[in-house]
């Protein structure tokens, strides 16, 4: 290839702005051949070197960086969250560990839940209450948090405390927060005066926010003696638990809140949820609830334009159902389409909702963040996934995929002899009306370089909140399919053109030297 034929390839093909001076830098960079790079030639093996490299696959390079918008206020934003958190595996008997915490926070998580219990010697511990998951101590959790919260992302770091401990060990937690974290702790508002609406993640950048309950209105530390209101509610999740409601009512009425703690709770109050309405009127924008994850779905399916201009003024955490003894998810996405934020899935558990999380957080240089849609941080706004009624929102793609080729895909079965018959599939993640998968035939006997050169077609209705996963797995007749690996993008960081896909295993790793070879258009429909 010349490099006006390069050039030709990178323009049509690859749809990408590329210049004359572009073909000649891809040449000296990928070009084996000295004599072919000489006489500014690309060879057949220049080339494939070329389509192997980082920048040619499927993922847009510029979405890997920081390149949203980050001075927008917290609540503009869909922030990586997790549920237990220091849970390694079930909610029944599994054991808790601070590793947990690292894992999760190295995932670009940046919400983490510690449950808080009263423990011997003054020192309050975590662990799943009223089961027999193992305890860590509470300082023990801190310590690994500071030391792993910024490793993978600079942005805000939320510890949401669910808190049943007793005053005297909850000033403990206090105290430790104060000492481990440090001035990293947000323990009053930024700026001056009485905030009017959240911080951006830009200005909150190495910092914690504690989200818990507070004995009275942020409003109030700013008169001057506010009479403080007595709240005896501390627990959250448990106030929707069924399980516990007995064991709980019977607590609730001797826990009070330590004041040095109730301090520390600056932009993410935890109250009760009565309906939109109440929220608009008597809420501030820091009190947020937590919903339940059917109470949730409910809103998201029957009230999602409300629950969407609930969310452009407030925070909203979601938390999966207590009757979840395994740890298992549910699907994020109809909640992200809702406008939530803080949508807290099971870290610790390998399944399809994790693979969609980490394709939702991706982007945006991994950091936790990502910027929600204009129309989704716009309080007048008209936006309902269900009904798709005519705005911004609407612009209608079809998604071309030709499915190419696999390379060196990874055995299944721990037998030597055994040969992955592999098939693929794609699915499509996003309001209703875009949710489809589409798979192509399996090719018997070949993980090494099975070839299919079949094509598929999606119709795309609102592509910002469109997820797009290649998932492969191997052909079982007779039982279920067995799970090779897959990778999940947003729709709006696809390249196109001849790309490989990357594949990730059950935990989200990269898969060394495995992908899919694919051709990907994007058309506006006509």
């Amino acid at each position: 290839m010349s490099t006006r034929n390069l050039l030709d390839f990178l323009m049509k093909e690859q749809r990408e702005k590329a210049t004359l001076a572009d073909a000649e830098k891809i040449i000296e960079k990928y070009e084996p051949d000295e004599h072919a790079k000489a006489k500014k030639l690309l060879s057949k093996d220049g080339f494939l070197m070329f389509l192997h490299n980082p920048e040619a696959m499927i993922l847009n390079p510029d979405h890997k960086e920081v390149y949203q918008d980050m001075e927008q206020p917290l609540n503009h934003y869909f922030i990586s969250s997790s549920h237990n958190t220091y849970l390694m595996e079930d909610q029944l008997k599994g054991p808790s560990d601070t590793e947990a915490y690292v894992r999760a926070l190295l995932k670009g998580c940046r919400c983490v839940e510690l449950d808080c219990w009263d423990g011997s010697d003054d020192e309050p511990v975590i662990y799943h209450g009223y089961t027999l998951t193992s305890k860590i101590l509470f300082k023990d959790v801190i310590k690994a948090i500071k030391e792993y919260a910024f490793k993978a992302s600079d942005y805000p770091v939320i510890l949401s405390l669910e808190n049943h401990c007793s005053v005297e060990q909850q000033s403990v937690m206090a105290q430790h927060m104060s000492s481990i974290l440090g001035n990293a702790l947000v323990t009053t508002p930024l700026g001056d005066g009485m905030p009017t609406n959240f911080p951006s993640p830009e200005e909150l950048k190495g910092k914690f926010l504690i989200k818990g309950k507070r004995l009275n209105k942020l409003e109030d530390s700013f008169a001057d003696a506010a009479a403080e209101a007595e709240n005896t509610d501390v627990t959250e999740e448990e106030e929707s638990n069924n399980e516990d409601e007995q064991e709980e009512k019977k607590s609730k009425k001797n826990l009070t809140l330590a004041k040095e703690l109730s301090n520390m709770v600056i932009y993410c109050k935890s109250v009760h949820f009565h309906s939109f309405e109440d929220a608009r009127k008597n809420q501030s924008f820091y009190e947020m609830a937590s919903f339940k994850e059917g109470k949730a779905m409910n809103l998201a399916e029957e009230s999602a334009n409300a629950y969407i201009c609930h969310n452009v003024e407030k925070l909203s955490r979601i938390y999966p159902a207590g009757s979840r003894t395994d740890s298992s998810n549910y699907n994020p996405v109809p909640l992200w389409n809702a406008g939530c934020q803080i949508v807290a899935l099971n870290f610790q558990t390998v399944c399809t909702e994790m693979d969609v999380n980490q394709g939702r957080f991706l982007v945006n240089g991994k950091s936790g963040y990502i910027l929600k849609p204009a129309y989704m941080r716009d309080g007048a706004t008209e936006f309902d996934p269900i009904t798709l009624t005519r705005g911004e929102w609407l612009q209608h793609k079809v998604l071309h995929i030709m499915i190419i080729s696999g390379q060196q895909l990874p055995k299944v079965k721990k037998k030597i002899s055994s040969i992955v018959d592999p098939l693929v599939k794609v699915q499509i993640y996003g309001v209703p009306a875009d949710v489809a998968e589409k798979e192509i035939s399996p090719v018997w006997n070949n993980g090494f370089n099975p070839s299919w050169n079949e094509n598929l077609q999606f119709d795309v209705y609102v592509p910002e909140l469109a997820l797009v996963r290649f998932l492969i797995e191997d052909h079982d007749s007779m039982s279920n399919n067995e799970f090779v690996g897959q990778f999940t993008l947003p729709f709006n960081s696809l390249q196109m053109g001849y790309r490989h896909v990357p594949l990730l295993n059950k935990n989200g790793d990269l898969l060394p030297s495995a992908g899919l070879f694919v051709h990907i258009m994007v058309v506006d429909a006509e």
